[in-house]
């Protein structure tokens, strides 16, 4: 196989990936989290992992 049909093989398994998911989700922008919360109070949800206890 050479490099350029590796490439290719791969770009197609995203974009299928991203159509899918596109297609079997439900997009409601007024429920989804903000990207980025820089100062607005807004506590984090869910956890860390390295979060230890105290």
């Amino acid at each position: 196989m050479t490099r350029s049909f590796t490439a290719s093989l791969a770009m197609l398994f995203i974009v299928g990936l991203v159509g899918f998911d596109l297609a079997t989700s439900e997009l409601n922008p007024y429920q989804a989290p903000a990207a980025f919360a820089l100062g607005s109070g807004a506590a984090a949800s869910g956890g860390f992992c390295g979060a230890l206890p105290n």
